[in-house]
Order: C-alpha cells, then structure tokens, then sequence
C-alpha cells in the first residue's frame, strides 16, 4: 500500500506551484487589462495561504523558532533586493548615474531627509508614549522606495503608453540608489540610542562615540567602501565578459545568467565583510553595462523579467504568510484606530508634498502632474522589511547579562513591528490598486454619460417612429416612389406580392407599400441603416505608447510624436516572429488602454 508523504516541504512546494502555474494562465490579463500586480496578488494569496487562514503555508515549522523566522525573511529580501538591484541597475542607459547625478543629487538628499523627517513626525504624533528617538527608527525603515513595487509604474503596457521613458529612468535609479541609502539614516538613530538612549546604563562612549561610529563604520565602511566595490566588481565582471564574448569562450545560456551570478557574488561578499550589499549591487549593475553594451545585447531576452516575475511572487507570498496580521488588531503600542490613519498620512505626506515642491529643479519631472505622480508612487516593500529585520537584529546586541533588552528599547521590537509591516501593507494595497482605480474613475463617468444620452436618444427615435406610423407624410410616400422607380429602371420588375419596405432613412420608421419586387440588397441596407452616431476615436492596438491614430498625444502632461502606422508595426512584428506558431497577446498587440 503507498505510503502519503503529505509534509510541509511537498504541501509548500504543491502550493507554490500551483499559484505561479494558475496565475500565470491569467497573468496577461491580471497585468495588462486590470493593472494588477503580481506583489498585490502575491500578498493577498500569502495571507490566504498562511497559518491565520488556510494554513497551507507554515512559516514557523519550516524554520522552528521565530529567531530562524525573522533570519529567513531578512536573508529571503536581501537576496531579492540583491537581484532587482543588479537588474535595476542594468536597465538604466550607459553613464546614467554619472550624467544624472544632479537630478539623482536632489532625490536622495533634500528630499530622502524631508521624507525621514515627515514620516518620523506623524509616527511620533500617532503612537501614543513614543519617543521620538524610537519614531526616528522607525521612520528610516519606511524612507526608502522600493524598486519591486516600483516596477507597476515603469515596466509593462501601461507605463510604455503613459510615463516618459526618461521618467521611468529616474524612478529606477531613484529606488535603487535609495535602497542602500537607508542605512545612515537607521544607524544615526539607533546609534544615538544605544550609546545615550539609556542614561548611565548607555554603552560606553556618549554622542561622541555614537557620532564616531555613524561617521567611521556606517557612512566610511559601509556607504562608501560598498560603492567602490561595487563599481570595481562590476567594471571587471565587465571587462572579463567582453573578454570571453570576443574570444568565443561563453555560450547564451552562460551570458544571460551573468548578471544573477554577479548579484549572488556581490551579496554574498559584502555580506560576509558587513558593508552594504544593497547599494553595492546597484551600483555593480550601472558599471556593469557602462558602455551600453549588456543592456542592449540583452535587451529582447524574457529571462531577466521571467526570473523578476518568480522573484516577486515568492517574496509576496512569503511576506503574506509571515505579516503579523493579528498584531495589528491586538498589540501594546497603537490601537487600530490610529494605525489606519497614520499608514494613509504616511501614504500622502511622506513623499508627495516634497516632490511637488522641489520638482522644477529635477529636469525629467516636467510639469506638475507629473509631479504629483513620482510624489504619490514612491512605494514602501521589501526594503522597508529588510530594514525592520536590520532594526530587529541590532537591538538584539541592546541586551543585559540576563538576556533582557534594556528598558529603555522594550517597546520598540513591537513597535517598529507592527508599524513598518502594517505600512508596507498598505502601500502594497494602495499603490497596487491605483491604477486600476484610477483608469475606472476616469472611464466610469464618460460610460455613464454615454449610456445617459443613448437612452435619450433611443427614446427620442421610438416616438419619432411611432409618428411616423400613424402619421405619413407626403415626403416618406415620395421616398418610397423615387426608391422604387430607381430600382424598376435599373432591373426589371416581376409582379409579386405586397411587403413591407423598410422607410423612413435616419428615423428607421416603416410604413406599407404596394407589391413591388424587393430592393437590391445593397439598397436595402443602405436605407433602412440608420447612420452610425459618433463615437470615441479608434484606438490602433499595434500603436507605441500614447500614440492614438495617427495624431499626438498627451502622456502624463508631455506631448508625444506619433509613430509609425499599424500595417508598418505588424509588418515588422512578422517578420521578427514568422518562425513561431504562438503568438502572446502581448506580442499580437500593442495592448489595450
């Protein structure tokens, strides 16, 4: 008799499966027709998932205490903001940082500080008995933008169509160089509590030693020492790449995974020397296609997204079945009642505001709703976890000889728990249903409008008939007359019995005429068509992006040339697939608005 293996490793591996296997029969039209996310579904299927619900996904018995918990969700967004970064990184064209550093300059200086500032004070407002050493902790957490939400508004169909690609550059490089840069605004704080946080029973040293150690160890070995590394590792991987391409040492397979490879080296290293393998991978990534040369070699190949796309789902997943999903109802820091509005004031007030204010100094936001969008979609995701687990680990260093935090930090494990997951939630929820939301908002109203006047307009045509039945006139007899003469000179006539003719031209009345032969098909139609009613423009499906017919468009506030015309586009897309027999719906068409 077989013996059932139903473990958490083949139940894991069932419900893991079967999610990318189903959502991928629907990932076209979840992403390109609905605007949905891959993170925002992801999420929401962890949570179903996870031990509050259906508990098919046990994080807790795979790792077997919370501590291991805690080690694989830190080590799980390391690897993935590892990755993204590396093909963040990529992405950008040749030179980017170093020919948009002023714009790049002002992302990650006055405004990062004004947003640390922002969500630091609403959170000390917000959580009752806070200090505001404990809300500056918190605050860096969630200051960084996440470069895996941040792909809903600078890759697929809709942002093709709708965002300037040098806007979508520079949200890239923003949430990629930001990432790393969270650090020094974690370590400021957690230093100045650690050496002065605690009075007498502080580690030794005072604000002196607390500021030596932001200066020497965090902005000198970590910051610094992991850009340079960065940038030499990624220059020699390089170096070495075009080294073997052109003697003919390194197949496609091997040249596609070079940049995965690169970004495993590059967190495994700096991890194991303690500087900061987030923005060192970034970095590697814009020195690694310096030249433009590995973005555009690889610049049709589905590897990178398909490997972002599995990246994606399981990390969501993961984080939906690992959230504190009934802290959130029942903890010791903030009730519910303040939690929900303090996640929407960091949602409009952390970035927004800031943006906006400074945003005619920043050449590529050019006018002000666009703005109000990079100021809006500045999500807070993995990154924002992967500080909550740093956090976590360096109070871990705050205890006594009894293994007791200090009293001074007992309220922060909790706090900077519940407060950073419960906004990475939200900002996943918000910024996952913002464009679909905002698509319904601005079609739903015209649709209604329509059908409004379509109905009075059907109305108006019913009565029309109907007097036209009761009452015919000598106009609609002198129609029917020339009609019939028409036809009778053009064939001829055989006698047949009486019909009804369909009269009446744009009102579509009928009235009964004496036997005659029928009209000519053609005729028929022609007559008794009533003419079509304006409508919307017909929008070219095989269009670049804002392109509609063959005018201009408005993308985001900025106009946009037309290109070339549908039968020159499918003719191209021909001949570059005429060797395969499937054909993607996203590869058929430049996709719906």
């Amino acid at each position: 008799m077989p013996t059932l293996a139903v473990n958490n490793f083949n139940i894991g591996l069932s419900v893991l499966g079967g999610w990318v296997s189903l959502f991928g029969l629907v990932s076209f039209l979840c992403k390109e027709h609905f605007y949905l996310s891959e993170a925002l579904i992801s999420l929401l299927a962890g949570a179903a998932f996870s031990p509050h619900a259906s508990n098919l996904i046990r994080p807790l018995e795979y790792t077997g205490s919370q501590e291991a918990l805690d080690s694989a969700t830190l080590y799980f967004s390391r690897l993935v903001l590892g990755i993204q970064l590396v093909i963040a990184g990529i992405q950008l064209p040749g030179r980017y940082l170093r020919k948009e550093w002023r714009a790049l300059a002002i992302l990650l200086g006055p405004i990062m500080v004004a947003m640390w500032v922002t969500t630091s004070l609403l959170i000390w407002a917000l959580v009752p008995g806070l200090p505001f050493l404990h809300a500056l902790v918190i605050g860096s957490c969630v200051t960084p933008t996440d470069p895996v939400l941040s792909n809903v508004i600078v890759k697929g169909k809709w942002a093709d169509r709708n965002v300037p690609k040098d806007l979508q550059d520079i949200i890239t490089a923003e949430s990629g160089a930001n990432d790393g840069l969270g650090y020094p605004f974690l370590f400021l704080a957690l230093y100045i509590i650690k050496y002065t946080g605690n009075g007498a029973g502080s580690a030794p040293g005072g604000a002196g030693m607390a500021m030596g150690m932001w200066f020497g160890e965090n902005l000198g070995y970590t910051i610094i020492l992991s850009a340079i590394y960065g940038a030499v590792v990624g220059w020699g991987a390089k170096e070495l790449l075009h080294w073997a391409e052109k003697r003919k040492y390194v197949d496609r397979e091997s040249f596609l995974v070079f940049a995965f490879s690169l970004a495993l080296f590059i967190v495994g290293t700096c991890g194991m020397i303690g500087s900061d393998d987030v923005l060192a991978c970034f970095i590697a990534g814009n020195t690694f296609t310096w030249d433009d040369w590995f973005r555009l070699e690889t610049l049709d190949d589905s590897l990178q997204p398909a490997i972002d796309m599995l990246l994606n789902i399981g990390i969501f997943i993961w984080y939906g079945a690992v959230a504190p999903w009934h802290q959130f109802l029942a903890n010791d820091v903030i009730p519910l009642y303040r939690l929900v509005p303090l996640g929407i004031l960091i949602l409009l007030f952390r970035r927004l505001p800031w943006v906006y204010a400074i945003h005619k100094k920043i050449p590529q936001i050019e006018h002000a709703r666009q703005a109000i969008f990079v100021g809006f979609f500045g999500p807070v995701g993995v990154s924002a976890v992967f500080y909550l687990y740093i956090t976590l680990e360096f109070l871990e260093t705050l205890r006594d000889e009894n293994g007791e935090l200090r009293p001074d930090v007992k309220q922060l494990p909790e706090a900077v728990l519940v407060v950073v997951w419960f906004i990475c939630i939200c900002s996943v929820v918000v910024h996952g249903l913002s464009i679909p939301l905002g698509k319904i908002g601005y079609h739903l109203p015209r649709t209604i409008s329509r059908s409004l006047s379509e109905d009075t307009d059907n109305a108006a045509l019913n009565f029309r008939s109907r007097v036209s039945l009761r009452l015919p006139t000598f106009s609609t007899s002198r129609r029917t007359s020339l009609s019939r003469d028409r036809t009778s000179s053009s064939r001829p006539v055989s006698p047949g019995p009486s019909r009804v003719n369909p009269l009446g031209g744009a009102w579509g009345a009928v009235g009964t005429a004496p036997s005659a032969e029928p009209l000519p098909a053609q005729e028929d139609q022609q007559i008794q068509s009533p003419p079509e009613r304006p409508g919307p423009p017909v929008i070219s499906c095989d269009r670049p992006r804002g392109e509609i017919g063959t005018g201009r468009s408005h993308v985001l506030g900025q106009e946009v040339d037309s290109a070339p015309s549908p039968p020159q586009l499918a003719s191209r897309a021909a001949s570059g697939l005429a060797s395969r027999t499937i054909r993607f719906p996203d590869e058929a068409r430049g996709g719906d608005s």
